[in-house]
């Protein structure tokens, strides 16, 4: 009896086991992907900062020819 009920316990034990594991799993994989948007935006926010850097000092160059 008492090892029907400890057996029965392990794998209450373990199938709780398994659902956090498919949790965390879930939950990864939400950061993941909070993660890669926040590195797309990133690279194209660089892009953008790049021309007009690459602008400014285009034009800072030709006022500098112009003197």
């Amino acid at each position: 009896m008492f090892v029907k009920q400890y057996t029965i316990m392990l794998r209450e034990l373990e199938e709780q086991r398994a659902q956090i594991s498919i949790e965390l799993i879930i939950v990864l994989a939400a950061v993941v992907a909070v993660v890669l948007l926040l590195v797309t935006q990133l690279q194209e926010t660089s892009k953008e900062g790049t021309k007009v850097i690459d602008a400014k000092t285009k034009k800072i160059f030709k006022e500098i020819d112009d003197i």
